[in-house]
């Protein structure tokens, strides 16, 4: 029996199999590689998180006195979202496994908090595999969190009184340092927003070490 077309199917078999595998290790190369680049560049500051409490996913107080000290990223979403939530809170899951081994914090602000419960919260939470060590979402008064989004964060939030009867909420990410200091944002939509941003995290870990 001729065993060349058996070792010939076997080959493309492992060939078929090696593809994905080695597709994967050259973009995780590659984004290294990127990341890399980006520390290099300046990281800017744009004013001070004034200090907040709100109530995390859990029922607890959570606000900047657990935050003092931590670099950490925050975004604006809520859980009916409709539009780019979906995509935000996916973003910054992303940023999970890069920075395990780091004390950078991840907050996400609820804009529609009347609905956005803790128990609500908390589902959403464990459908994206959130740390609840690592990653904290928000709830509170609606005054206080879109002062926060506008007057502190510097970002566009409406309540939905408009026609649309949605809220309206910005897809930027921002970097905050241990000082409180806003250090850079980051549009969710763009395809290289969790590049940049850590690049920028690791740009901080290195200026602010614990």
């Amino acid at each position: 029996m001729n065993q060349a077309p058996i070792r010939s199917g076997i080959a493309w078999k492992l060939i078929l199999v090696l593809i994905p595998i080695v597709t994967l290790l050259l973009l995780l190369w590659l984004r290294h590689i990127e990341v890399a680049a980006l520390r290099q560049r300046t990281v800017s500051s744009y004013g001070t998180v004034p200090a907040f409490q709100l109530v995390n996913q859990n029922g607890q107080p959570f606000g900047s006195a657990q935050l003092a000290g931590k670099i950490w990223v925050a975004d604006f979403i809520y859980t009916t979202c409709p539009g780019p939530c979906p995509m935000i809170s996916s973003r910054m899951s992303e940023l999970q496994k890069p920075l395990e081994k780091s004390d950078v914090h991840l907050i996400s602000f609820s804009v529609d908090p009347e609905k956005d419960t803790p128990q609500v919260l908390r589902g959403y939470a464990e459908k994206l595999q959130a740390d609840p060590a690592r990653w904290d979402f928000l709830t509170g008064p609606k005054s206080a969190i879109y002062n926060l989004s506008h007057d502190s964060f510097k970002l566009a939030v409406s309540d939905g009184s408009d026609e649309r009867g949605i809220p309206v909420h910005s897809t930027r990410m921002v970097l905050v340092d241990r000082r409180g200091q806003i250090r850079g944002y980051y549009d969710a939509t763009e395809a290289d927003a969790v590049t940049k941003l850590l690049a920028d995290t690791n740009h901080l870990l290195r200026e602010q070490p614990k």
